[in-house]
């Protein structure tokens, strides 16, 4: 019966999720896509804004279009040392992602887990058993949003990235957050409690 009882309670205990963007939120972008170690060079201030979600409860995840393998760019070996310079890079400064979920198909496969389709945001809640709905979503394009409002999860642009460009164009979901950066974002949704 206890054990019962303490499983009903961790079920309703409520995750701390936060989903980010990889390219263009956490790091620069590049139109010719991220493809070394090398070429992964965190924006100033993305780091220490994850470090201060990690304090604060957070569960940190990153859901990106990783095309770049689909095409032939890089292979999943590269992508998994870009990866471990992220991690590496987070761990200098008391920072962590709990997990990275990635689509490696191009834009005309017919897949699931591309964004703006949600199926990246869908595995992040199932694994950490958590409701999307309200759940921060950060990115700097208009599909990240997409994903975002199609699960129910709260749309946040940062302009860093295609952000600028992504506000420009416009069509963005009614409730979309807007903020120069991550560590701006970051700064709001710990304001808010």
């Amino acid at each position: 019966m206890v054990q019962l009882a303490s499983e009903a309670v961790e079920k309703t205990r409520a995750v701390k999720l936060i989903v980010l963007d990889r390219d263009g939120v956490i790091n620069h972008d590049s139109d010719q896509y991220i493809k070394s170690p090398d070429e992964w060079r965190p924006i100033p201030g993305s780091l220490e804004a994850i470090a201060r979600l990690n304090h604060a409860g957070y569960r940190v995840v990153v859901a990106t279009n990783q095309s770049g393998v689909g095409r032939g760019l890089f292979d999943m070996g590269t992508l998994n040392a870009i990866h471990e310079r992220m991690h590496r890079s987070l761990a200098q400064v008391g920072g962590r992602i709990d997990a990275v979920f990635f689509c490696p198909h191009t834009a005309d496969s017919a897949c699931g887990c591309r964004k703006p389709s949600p199926g990246l945001l869908r595995e992040a809640g199932l694994r950490f058993n958590a409701d999307l709905e309200g759940v921060p979503v950060v990115g700097d394009g208009l599909r990240d949003l997409k994903a975002a409002e199609s699960v129910g999860a709260r749309p946040v642009l940062v302009l860093t990235g295609k952000g600028e460009r992504t506000l420009r164009e416009g069509a963005l979901p009614a409730n979309t957050a807007i903020y120069p950066d991550l560590a701006f974002a970051v700064s709001a949704l710990l304001a808010d409690g």
